[in-house]
């Protein structure tokens, strides 16, 4: 893996890894609301930052910071609609955004019932109108981007052998993913990349092998995943449970 200042956390399962990256959460929320008023944050979909949502939303959890001044954004979206079972935004919603104080100015979905290439277009500007220094790496934009990683080395809907790939000049753009037979709305890299903090979390089995490549890789190997591509300027953490680190020297 490319040299980069990240953070590993290896916990003992699933339950214990949402618990502990809800920890960490909750205190990237809470300096960021100290240092300007307000947490930005892009979520990402999946099973196990379902389970770090249902977190959030439990006592004494949910009490710790003021939900009125935290900002969520989407790391992607399927095109699909709001309410579709494949839906990012409807995941989160359910698993804790219904139950919290939050305003709805403040939940910023993507507009997937306007179609892929004017979703990204909406999309963009509300990323640009709410954080205007998203592609400078001197004015830092979310104080937290949230990743899981695919098994193909996806992060966000950044897939291999896609356009997006190469996109720097704008916050979000749609992208074709072949394999799926589908159109996504993602955030780019350098939207990822100029993050105060990045949250990658990996958890089971099926992880440990793509996980174990892209750490093992020598630094002068070329990348081989979308994952290998990022270059962080802030922090970033990777949380994995045991599973998901078996095939890892250090673990």
């Amino acid at each position: 893996m490319p040299e980069q200042t990240i953070d590993i956390k290896i916990l003992d399962d699933n339950q214990s890894l949402a618990t502990a990256a809800a920890e960490d959460w909750l205190n990237h929320a809470q300096t960021a609301i100290d240092h300007h008023g307000h947490f930005f944050v892009s979520l990402s979909g999946g099973s196990t930052p379902r389970l770090l949502f249902e977190i959030l939303a439990s006592s004494p959890y949910r009490q710790r910071i003021d939900w009125q001044k935290v900002e969520i954004f989407f790391g992607d979206e399927r095109c699909v609609a709001a309410d579709h079972p494949d839906s990012n935004y409807r995941m989160a919603q359910e698993a804790f955004l219904i139950s919290l104080n939050i305003p709805a100015s403040n939940i910023h979905r993507v507009q997937t019932e306007l179609g892929h290439q004017a979703a990204a277009e909406d999309y963009a500007q509300q990323l640009s109108a709410n954080i205007p220094h998203l592609l400078s790496v001197d004015n830092r934009g979310f104080d937290l981007v949230m990743l899981g990683l695919g098994p193909d080395g996806h992060i966000a809907s950044l897939f291999p052998e896609t356009a997006i790939l190469s996109v720097r000049d704008q916050t979000a753009a749609d992208v074709y993913v072949e394999k799926f037979d589908s159109w996504r709305i993602s955030i780019t890299y350098p939207v990822i990349e100029n993050a105060r903090a990045i949250m990658l979390l990996a958890a089971g089995d099926g992880k440990k092998e793509i996980i174990s490549e892209v750490f093992n890789r020598s630094p002068d190997e070329p990348a081989q995943y979308p994952v290998e591509r990022l270059q962080p300027a802030g922090e970033m953490t990777w949380y994995l449970d045991q599973a998901a680190a078996s095939k890892l020297a250090c673990n």
